[in-house]
């Protein structure tokens, strides 16, 4: 599998804070290896769309859906709680 980013992530990541960037680079390199890997907490976020979400941090995620052999990343932002 291998990453696509849409022009909205890369702003998106770009506002991002420099930690959670680094945590993204971290996390997007254990997607590409495993997208049920513990730490991630991947899941469906939105069945209509084929959206997916998975966790940066404890207050980050990062949406993406599966496209063939491709990743496509759509957005980044903090998590409301």
């Amino acid at each position: 599998m291998r990453l696509d980013f849409t022009p909205h992530f890369t702003r998106s990541y770009t506002k991002a804070p420099a930690h959670i960037q680094r945590a993204f680079d971290k996390q997007s390199a254990l997607l590409i290896q495993n997208l049920r890997h513990p730490s991630l907490r991947a899941k469906k976020f939105d069945e209509g769309s084929d959206l997916w979400q998975a966790r940066v941090t404890g207050s980050w995620r990062f949406y993406f859906k599966i496209v063939g052999e491709l990743y496509r990343l759509e957005e980044i932002k903090a998590h409301p709680k």
